[in-house]
C-alpha cells in the first residue's frame, strides 16, 4: 500500500511539473514517514493519500524550512515552529487525490479530516502543513489555519504561492474529528491500539 500511494504522488506531482517537491528518493524507503494515510476505493485502487512526519525536535527538521528557505518570512516561520515543538509538531506532506477519483473534491476535504487524527495517535498540539492558495480552503474545512503573518513562499517554483498552515488540537472541533478517527483506527487495529486508545480515553474527561 505504501509503494500505491508512493507511486500515485509520483503521478500526480509529475503531472503539475512539481516532482522534485515530493523529494521522491529522499522519502520511498518510509523512514521519514511516521504515518501515512490512504484512501482505497471498493475495487482496492489507492485514489489518494498523505503522510506525517515528526514529531519534530527542532525546526530544520520541518519541510517547511526548506520551502522558506532565503525566501521573506524564513526567520519568522523558523520562530513559529520552535515555540510550538515543546508541545508537538508533527508535519503533513505530499497529499494527493487521483484526478479520476469518484467525488474527487469530497475525498480531498475528508483526507484532510482524517489527516488532522496524527494529533491524537501522536500525542502531539500542532499539526502543520504547507499548501498553495488554489487549495487553503479545502484545508480549512478541517480547521486549519492559514499562519497569516508569514509571507507566502514562491514554491515549488514561481507559478505557487505557498502558506504555512497550523491545526491545534485545543480547537474543540479538531479534537472532536481527530478522536473521531483515533477511535476508529483503534478499533479496528487491536495489535496497535494500546498506546492511542490510552491516548484518546485520557481525554475524554476534559473534552
Amino acid at each position: 500500500m505504501w509503494s500505491e500511494y508512493l507511486a500515485g504522488a509520483f503521478e500526480s506531482y509529475s503531472k503539475h511539473g512539481v516532482v522534485d517537491a515530493l523529494e521522491y528518493e529522499r522519502i520511498r524507503d518510509g523512514s521519514t514517514t511516521t504515518l501515512f494515510f490512504v484512501a482505497v476505493a471498493a475495487d482496492g485502487t489507492v485514489n489518494g493519500g498523505l503522510r506525517a512526519q515528526g514529531p519534530y525536535d527542532r525546526p530544520e527538521q520541518s519541510h517547511v524550512m526548506e520551502e522558506w528557505s532565503n525566501q521573506v518570512g524564513e526567520a519568522a516561520a523558523r520562530e513559529m515552529i520552535a515555540d510550538r515543538i515543546p508541545f508537538g509538531v508533527v508535519e503533513m506532506k505530499a497529499a494527493w487525490v487521483r484526478d479520476r477519483a469518484p467525488n474527487r473534491r469530497a475525498l480531498t476535504q475528508s483526507l484532510a479530516s482524517v489527516g488532522v487524527c496524527a494529533l491524537e495517535l501522536l500525542d502531539v498540539q500542532f499539526l502543520m502543513a504547507s499548501a498553495a492558495d488554489h487549495v487553503l480552503d479545502l484545508w480549512a474545512s478541517s480547521g486549519g489555519v492559514v499562519a497569516t503573518r508569514i509571507p507566502p513562499a514562491a514554491y515549488p517554483d514561481d507559478r505557487y504561492r505557498t502558506r504555512m498552515m497550523w491545526w491545534d488540537r485545543d480547537d474543540r472541533r479538531i479534537r472532536a474529528v481527530a478522536q473521531q478517527f483515533a477511535r476508529l483506527w483503534a478499533e479496528n487495529e487491536p495489535g496497535r491500539s494500546g498506546q492511542v486508545r490510552q491516548a484518546v480515553e485520557g481525554r475524554d474527561a476534559s473534552a
